[in-house]
């Protein structure tokens, strides 16, 4: 980055910022040990929320640490990055079937299993979620944002698709409409209740979007009944009913995903499918894309996001321990400015570090140094 470029970009007060990252954090020994012995039934509830407290404050001061301007709680408190929050909502039950994903990496497949679910009820917001866990984060920042991570809507529909809508309760092509409707209301509710607590950054984690780029998952949702062609419209059209009404100072960012299971992925292909729609439609303040090796696709479909939205760059990959080299990330941020203005574009992670409890193979120490690098390299570019 020359220093002109460099001069010319004022940081970013708002989020997401220059510097940023997804949201989940490595799982510290002393907390996969506690949640085993809740499981076995040898550690109450109240002593496996102490050992989630502990591991929130340390993480959340290794955030600020670093130089992180946004913290969250590494999702310490989950099992998995949506089925938490999707069993939460009411008028969906966990079932006793099987769900798996087809995953893979450079070894080979690494599929992702998890229970099913229902809908059997009307969808509403039966209680604000993760609003505790919320409220504890808030309590332990110093000088960072505290971020929110949930679900997008999307994610509540990809899970099942329409076989798993009751039909006595959304019958019909009427029914499925008054599902979407009532599936974007629970969220309104859901976004109200946290701002009401204090959340000024929320990010809907979506890989539903992210999936249709890939063939293979367009030809499946056909298999089904959709249309591949035009499901990406009803995803940004049930999120932004969703948003809405947010505040003005509330941030709400998306984030694209094609897969993150220790370390294996579910899709391929870059943005080009959606790229049109999702970033010219999409009302959200901002984008993470993943673009951290050759299966995210090249800058090009960056072509389509307008003026005054973000887009963070998800250069640095959490599937490996490896450390990238900061030239060559200022580099491919210099390409990406190509597509769209350098002071519209930060810095951060491709996914998160740990989607499930499980993690991805990778350190601790991996994990600090690839944060720190995405500080240096984003005051390199844009300065403080």
């Amino acid at each position: 980055m020359t220093e002109t470029a460099q001069s010319s970009q004022a940081p970013t007060d708002t989020a997401p910022f220059r510097a940023d990252h997804v949201g989940s954090l490595l799982r510290p020994p002393e907390l996969l040990a506690a949640r085993e012995q809740h499981a076995a039934g040898t550690l109450d509830d109240a002593g496996l929320r102490a050992a989630e407290d502990a591991a929130i404050t340390d993480v959340v001061a290794l955030q600020e640490s670093v130089g992180l301007r946004s913290a969250t709680d590494g999702e310490f408190r989950r099992t998995s990055w949506h089925m938490d929050f999707i069993y939460a909502l009411g008028g969906i039950t966990k079932t006793d079937g099987r769900v798996e994903v087809k995953m893979r990496n450079s070894s080979g497949e690494n599929n992702f299993t998890s229970a099913g679910m229902a809908v059997d009820g009307r969808v509403h917001l039966a209680e604000p979620i993760f609003a505790t866990a919320f409220d504890h984060l808030a309590s332990q920042v110093t000088t960072a944002t505290p971020k929110l991570t949930i679900p997008s809507p999307s994610m509540v529909y990809a899970r099942g698709g329409r076989a798993v809508i009751d039909q006595d309760v959304y019958p019909g092509d009427d029914g499925v409409e008054a599902f979407w409707a009532d599936l974007s209301a629970a969220y309104a509710d859901q976004l109200s209740a946290v701002y009401e607590r204090g959340c000024r950054y929320l990010q809907l984690d979506d890989t539903a979007l992210a999936y249709l780029n890939d063939p293979n998952h367009r030809a499946e949702l056909a298999a089904k009944g959709d249309d591949p062609q035009t499901q990406h419209l009803r995803y940004i059209r049930q999120i932004n009913a969703a948003i809405a009404d947010r505040p003005a100072d509330l941030q709400v960012t998306t984030h694209m995903c094609r897969g993150n299971y220790r370390s294996s992925w579910a899709a391929e292909g870059g943005y080009d499918h959606v790229a049109e729609a999702l970033f010219g439609e999409l009302t959200v303040d901002g984008f993470f894309c993943e673009f951290d090796d050759e299966r995210s696709g090249g800058f090009e479909p960056l072509r389509f996001v307008p003026p005054g939205k973000k887009v963070v760059l998800g250069l640095v990959t959490t599937k490996t321990g490896e450390l990238e080299d900061a030239g060559e990330l200022v580099q491919r941020i210099e390409q990406a400015a190509k597509y769209v203005p350098l002071e519209q574009l930060c810095l951060s992670p491709q996914c998160g570090f740990s989607s499930t409890v499980e993690g991805n193979a990778l350190t601790v120490d991996d994990q600090k140094r690839k944060l720190e690098l995405i500080v240096s390299v984003a005051e390199q570019v844009w300065g403080r």
